[in-house]
């Protein structure tokens, strides 16, 4: 009886899905799964817990529906009742002061990454058509921005958010 082995060889320049597919084959669910890029939310340090969360809600749901590649399969339970599907990486979630989301929001337009923004000026905003026209209504270096998301290659995505920290 002869014994079959299986090689798996990796692609030059891997990417999120070949590391999950090879990880997948080689019958190892427990190995780590290794992602070329990052999303990031970057919040501001002063908001108020509600922001913090609804100002995250926001912006990844900008990047979730910009960036197609981010997005997992649907989801389905053991009865079969199936689940929307959702980013199928990590959002790192970090915050900082004011000057470091103007910077981020300036190195993430220079790299030309994915972003989703949130201002200040959407908190008294009430639906989607006003908060765009709160945003059209400032410069971009007039922006006083509260919340940024990113994605992209990791050390672009890490340049952009230099000066910041985890979120506790």
């Amino acid at each position: 009886m002869s014994e079959t082995t299986t090689t798996i060889t990796s692609p030059t320049v891997s990417t999120d899905s070949t590391v999950a597919v090879a990880a997948a084959v080689a019958g190892d669910a427990e190995a780590p799964v290794r992602f070329d890029t990052k999303i990031a939310v970057l919040l501001r340090a002063d908001l108020e817990t509600w922001q913090r969360l609804n100002v995250t809600a926001f912006l990844v749901s900008g990047l979730g529906s910009q960036v197609p590649e981010v997005i997992g399969e649907p989801y389905e339970d053991a009865d079969g009742v199936g689940y929307l599907p959702m980013f199928r990486q990590p959002v790192l979630v970090f915050e900082g002061t004011k000057e470091t989301l103007k910077a981020a929001h300036t190195r993430a337009l220079s790299r030309a990454l994915p972003r989703a923004v949130f201002t200040s000026d959407l908190f008294a905003t009430g639906h989607d058509r006003a908060n765009r026209a709160a945003v059209r209504a400032v410069t971009t270096a007039e922006l006083d921005v509260v919340g940024i998301a990113v994605h992209g290659p990791k050390n672009a995505v890490d340049k952009v958010l230099k000066g910041a920290r985890m979120h506790p």
